[in-house]
């Protein structure tokens, strides 16, 4: 039988592509074959006819052989192809418009209502597609089909499922034969369907609201629930995968907040957020929203309320920038090619479909407000409107319009060869050749060229839309607009070093989106906007560029405002890079400053990056700061804010390389001892108050450990002892609740390490140890003199009196400070067995050597040649020679080596080789603690981190070139140091006849 080519005679098939693949097109005129065959009669012979017509074999073997996928559905739909040919597109596609409103409009089983959409689909794809490879149709009618068919389903299926709520009970329908009526269901269209683009493979985006204002139902309880779970059954019909195949896939994510927020969101939630916190993108974005299915009136109506978000009458200069940064955060160059044709994403790469759209849409948010002339959802037809309105030349919108089409065409047929929702050219030269094929051009080579002439038209029209405007893009692609991750962000963060990109845009996106107060003002996230690019250089230069993120996020969280602090930023960029620093090295500095962000305008202080004051200026600075205390729990909380403060300050400067964890100890240590004896103080007055004073009676804090030895570090506990003294007839205190002194000091020691330790809001002030007290924590916590003098003259251990070396009066009564120093230095001083001293710090040193030890020898700590050693050394000279030599003694574990050799105890090239080991492990020790939790595992050593490690290490010489460098260096000394260990302590130890009692050591704590 004759082929009927619409009327025509013939078609011409010069408009057609040639098949890539002949073995492909064979196999499809196969296919067809014995489909023809099995249907038979007049379809089976229509359809043999076809395929030995020229004209009919040349449009199989174009589809066929150039997309599998229409391949396939080609030979499932003989009706559906002779109805295209001998009807026309236009025609056959109205048919199938209309059968499927009547098929789908009254069904009542969701089934076979997703069965009818689905086989639509399949129809209209196959010839929406013939028609584009064909060039029956242009741009406009095919993408506006595919929207017409995607609007169709989505109305279908709405109205399906508000029946089934009405039959469930749980909405009441004013129209049951047209639910949709007054239902109050919204169902946006966004992107490009909102605009009547939809291209072959296109999720169609959506908004589902319902106004609450207008929805009737008799389980009002149930309203949220009802919308959500109909939100969620509108995507299974639409995108749930069946022997038919799909609708369209559906995505959810440009509703408000969609991190946050459920599938259907009311009305009145919506306007909220837009006029809170509605983002510039998303104004964008609701250029193209259109209502497609639900209520006509309640959707028509939403629009009009959001007008006022969407079209600002009056832009400040801030907001324009931030407009601009939709696009900025990307790079535009402009005459700089750098594109490559294989692998690139036309659509949101450089030069692609997604530049065309935002070059529309920057200009419509800012011209629109005032014209509603540019307000036009397609593309196309906004940038016509801005050309005629005098804000793009025509010669723009020329080049514009040829390449939007070009591009389309390309994203079109990417697409249609495997029905895959993608956009990029295929990364190999046949995948390349493939395409061309199916395009139309001879060889890959024309179509590279041509591709390549229309990207860099784009680019270079794009580059001068914002060629005025600064760059944020930095290092390259920062974009954290829309819903889905930007590949060249994606991209771009995994070469600065972060290792989940995805996670860092749900964070900088949830910023923008005013998750957090600091972020909910519109000009706060205008500034964020401008900052993020710089803010994410610097974490990049961190050693764990994520977990920076992470903190500055939970900083940011804990902001009350960000607008000024976000204005400090821009003003000052290095404030911000300190920021980052802090973040992402120092994570005790970077609690602190989540605390108490107040703390970045002292920054600002001409002199806080000047030397670290002594304790005289240390007391005058905080008395002024506690006189504001109105009773003692303001004091507790301004004691822990000052002090803090001062922390973060000296921490501040060690991240600097201004001062470092060596010179900063005096600093640190002085700051305690002014603060605790202030506590003390103010302590015995509440105490008093309630328990009155023991008449005659009198106590003293003493201070043991690194404080004692004024060797604090910023993440130090204290170690302290208290010592009292009460004449022998005192009984009890003369207070209203009266108690015995014993009693009376023990529960106002009790009192003072509570008020120490107590957490606040700014934190706990220090951590208190207390086991260093005569018999550890088997002891009172307050001593007696009386008792403390019996208990260091014939009970105490060795390791005591090395821990005694360290004991310093930090506060109290000035009269029994002097009386336990003199104490002090009378243990220190007395006469012992120099034998059993060296066999008791030897064993001593086993002991911990053998619980602790470690090759690590960034474990300054315990590693051998580090601190311990050193310090036991130092403790191991005063009790052996002080007696002798009284001189020695210092709580300065530096100043008593020093003084070692200066007595002739110690080779003085030993002392100075032990003092700079000394100062090399607090230096290192004071870094650490701030970067790390204290100590480093070299094999996590981060090649970002080396460079301050080895300022903090060795400040006076040039930088290591690498980690290795610097670890063999380091151990090195830590041998030197060790060896010194070995001939002053453990070698003369060994040459010792046994004993057989060693002695013991403190179970509380082994390492005085």
């Amino acid at each position: 039988m004759p082929v009927c080519w619409a009327g025509k005679t013939e078609m011409p098939t010069s408009a057609l592509p040639k098949p890539f693949d002949t073995g492909l097109a064979e196999r499809g005129m196969e296919r067809w074959r014995q489909e023809a065959q099995a249907a038979g009669g007049e379809l089976g012979a229509w359809a043999e006819a076809f395929v030995d017509d020229a004209d009919g074999r040349a449009l199989l073997e174009a589809v066929a052989g150039n997309s599998p996928f229409l391949g396939q559905i080609l030979t499932r739909e003989l009706s559906t192809v002779r109805r295209i040919v001998e009807e026309g597109h236009d025609a056959a596609f109205a048919a199938l418009m209309v059968g499927v409103e009547r098929d789908g409009a009254g069904e009542r089983n969701t089934d076979a209502l997703m069965a009818t959409l689905r086989v639509a689909k399949r129809r209209a794809a196959l010839l929406i597609a013939m028609a584009d490879i064909a060039g029956a149709w242009p741009l406009e009618r095919v993408t506006g089909a595919l929207s017409e068919l995607a609007e169709t389903a989505l109305r279908l299926a709405s109205a399906h499922l508000l029946r089934k709520a009405a039959d469930g009970g749980m909405l009441t329908l004013p129209d049951p034969e047209r639910p949709w009526v007054g239902s109050g269901l919204i169902v946006l269209a966004m992107g490009k369907l909102g605009a009547r683009e939809l291209n072959y493979s296109s999720d169609v985006d959506l908004i589902v609201l319902y106004d609450d204002e207008v929805v009737r139902t008799p389980k009002p309880d149930h309203l949220a629930r009802t919308f959500i779970r109909l939100a969620r059954d509108l995507v299974r019909i639409m995108e749930e995968r069946t022997k038919d195949g799909y609708v369209f896939r559906t995505d959810l994510r440009l509703r408000p907040d969609p991190g946050a927020t459920p599938l259907a969101v009311s009305v009145s939630a919506a306007e909220v957020y837009y006029a809170s916190v509605g983002q510039n993108w998303e104004r964008a974005a609701m250029i193209k929203a259109r209502p497609v299915a639900g209520d006509p009136e309640a959707g028509a109506a939403f629009l009009r309320t959001l007008e006022p978000f969407v079209w600002r009458r009056h832009l400040d200069f801030a907001a324009i920038q931030d407009i601009h940064s939709i696009k900025r955060q990307i790079n535009a160059h402009k005459g700089h090619r750098e594109i490559t044709v294989n692998g690139h994403d036309i659509k949101v790469g450089r030069g692609g479909i997604r530049e065309i759209e935002f070059f529309a849409q920057t200009q419509q948010l800012i011209f629109g407000g005032r014209d509603p002339r540019v307000r036009i959802a397609p593309t196309l037809k906004a940038i016509g409107a801005l050309t005629d309105t005098g804000r793009v030349p025509a010669a723009a919108l020329e080049e514009l319009t040829e390449a939007y089409h070009f591009l389309r065409r390309v994203e079109h047929r990417v697409q249609m060869i495997d029905d895959r929702q993608t956009h990029r050219i295929p990364e190999t030269a046949e995948g390349v050749a493939h395409l061309a094929t199916f395009l139309g051009y001879p060889d890959g080579e024309a179509f590279r060229a041509a591709l390549l002439a229309r990207l860099g038209r784009v680019e270079d029209r794009y580059a001068e839309l914002f060629e005025e405007a600064p760059p944020l893009s930095g290092p390259g692609n920062l974009v954290f607009t829309g819903t889905d991750d930007d590949p060249g962000t994606v991209e771009t963060l995994a070469r600065m070093g972060f290792q989940d990109p995805s996670r860092v845009i749900a964070i900088v996106s949830g910023w923008h989106r005013g998750r957090y107060r600091a972020t909910r003002s519109t000009r706060a996230r205008e500034l964020l906007t401008e900052l993020a690019p710089g803010l994410l250089e610097a974490l990049a230069g961190t050693p764990q560029p994520d977990a920076a993120l992470v903190n500055v996020d939970s900083f940011l969280g804990k902001l009350p405002a960000g607008v000024g602090l976000f204005s400090l930023f821009y003003a000052n960029p290095w404030l911000l890079t300190l920021v980052a620093e802090i973040m992402g090295t120092a994570p005790q500095l970077a609690l602190t400053l989540s605390r108490n962000p107040l703390l970045l305008d002292a920054v600002l202080s001409p002199d806080f990056f000047d030397a670290l004051p002594g304790r005289d200026a240390i007391a005058a600075e905080h008395a002024r700061a506690m006189a504001a205390a109105r009773d003692f729990e303001d004091a507790l909380a301004l004691s822990r804010s000052w002090t803090n403060d001062q922390r973060f300050r000296a921490g501040a400067q060690i991240l600097r390389g201004i001062t470092d964890g060596d010179r900063s100890g005096p600093f640190l240590a002085d700051l305690a001892d002014v603060v605790v004896a202030d506590l003390a103080n103010r302590v015995a007055e509440e105490f008093a108050r309630r328990h009155g004073r023991v008449p005659g009676g009198s106590w003293v804090v003493v201070a043991m450990g690194k404080l004692g030895s004024r060797q604090l570090t910023i993440t130090s506990d204290i170690d302290l002892i208290v010592v009292y003294d009460a004449p022998a007839d005192s009984r009890q205190s003369d207070g209203p609740k009266a108690l015995a002194p014993n009693e009376y000091f023990i529960k106002l020691t009790q009192r003072l390490t509570n008020a120490i330790t107590a957490p606040m809001a700014d934190g706990r002030l220090y951590e208190v140890d207390m086991r260093l007290r005569p018999s550890g924590n088997a002891g009172p916590l307050a001593t007696s003199l009386e008792a403390f003098v019996k208990y260091q003259g014939k009970d105490a251990w060795t390791w005591e009196h090395m821990a005694l070396t360290r004991a310093r009066v930090i506060g109290g009564d000035p009269a029994l400070a002097a009386r336990v120093d003199a104490a002090v230095r009378a243990v220190l001083t007395a006469e012992r067995d120099p034998d059993r001293l060296l066999r008791d710090v030897a064993d001593m040193r086993r002991r911990i050597d053998k619980e602790f030890g470690t090759p690590n020898v960034w474990n300054v700590k315990y590693a051998r040649g580090g601190l311990i050693d050193i310090e036991f050394v130092a403790q191991y000279l005063q009790l052996r020679h002080g007696a002798a030599h009284p001189d020695i003694l210092s709580v300065h574990t530096a100043a008593a080596i020093g003084n070692a050799a200066r007595s002739g105890l110690l080779d003085a090239a030993v002392a100075e080789e032990l003092v700079a080991a000394l100062r090399t492990w607090r230096r290192v020790q004071g870094f650490l603690r701030l970067t790390t939790d204290g100590v480093l595992d070299p094999a996590q050593a981060s090649p970002s981190l080396v460079p301050g490690l080895g300022r903090a290490a060795f400040p006076d010489d040039p930088p290591p070139v690498d980690f290795a460098a610097l670890d063999t260096r380091v151990r090195a000394l830590a041998a030197r140091a060790h060896d010194h260990y070995r001939r002053l302590v453990d070698e003369p130890a060994a040459q010792l006849p046994p004993v057989n009692t060693p002695a013991p050591l403190a179970e509380e704590k082994p390492v005085p």
